[in-house]
């Protein structure tokens, strides 16, 4: 059985990262911590997937969809430019296929659902304040919607910084609109299909991993 208990996933979450930001900003081993990163997100969507109470059907699904999206989505703005925009990845994130590490992949699964699980979890809280029954559709619409609109916040700020580690270069150096608007529509159809599958939201570990990257992109992109 995969299933771990939340205090060993979020253990491990808050001392890689917390590890990284203080290997990248005060040491001289930076550019070994920077080396790394594709142990620290792979190990991240390991322990995302043992934190989920149970790997249903829907679940793995989801995982595959998203990988897959992620990777032909990215390989398209790779090698045309007609999504995202111009840019190219470095060779941080390890092994590529068509220019796109497969990490990215990866990368796509985890901030989609981590943002997906967050914003079930809120509207069951809000739920439970309001006496009156809110329609489904709205739950629905809100889940993929704030969702997006959360996911895209992230790549946002997270940019500077993987531009900055070298994770991949946008050609002219100006990050366009195109890239978030992407981001945007592909989080959003991706959030659309992960309701239809009705996984449920049990996975708090998911919560903490996306604040916890969050924060570490944030403290990079103040201090680094």
């Amino acid at each position: 059985m995969l299933y771990a208990k939340p205090r060993i996933p979020l253990f491990l979450a808050i001392l890689f990262h917390i590890t990284g930001v203080i290997g990248i900003l005060f040491t001289p081993y930076k550019d070994w911590f920077i080396n790394n990163t594709p142990i620290t997100l792979l190990l991240m969507g390991v322990l995302l997937a043992a934190s989920q109470e149970r790997l249903e059907k829907g679940f793995v699904g989801f995982f595959l969809l998203a990988f897959a999206t992620g990777m032909v989505t990215e390989m398209i703005g790779v090698n045309t430019g007609i999504l995202f925009g111009n840019y190219t990845y470095g060779r941080v994130m390890g092994p590529k296929l068509m220019g796109v590490p497969f990490l990215i992949g990866m990368n796509w699964f985890v901030i989609v659902f981590c943002c997906g699980s967050l914003m079930q979890q809120l509207n069951k809280v809000m739920l439970a304040k309001y006496e009156a029954p809110i329609p489904r559709a709205i739950i629905k619409w809100s889940v993929v919607i704030d969702g997006a609109v959360m996911a895209t916040f992230f790549d946002w700020l997270m940019e500077p910084v993987a531009i900055q580690l070298g994770f991949w270069t946008w050609e002219g150096g100006a990050i366009p609109m195109l890239n978030y608007a992407c981001w945007f529509v592909i989080s959003a159809i991706l959030l659309a299909i992960q309701q239809q599958l009705k996984i449920k939201a049990q996975n708090h570990f998911a919560v903490h991993l996306l604040i916890i990257q969050a924060l570490f992109f944030l403290s990079l992109r103040i201090f680094l």
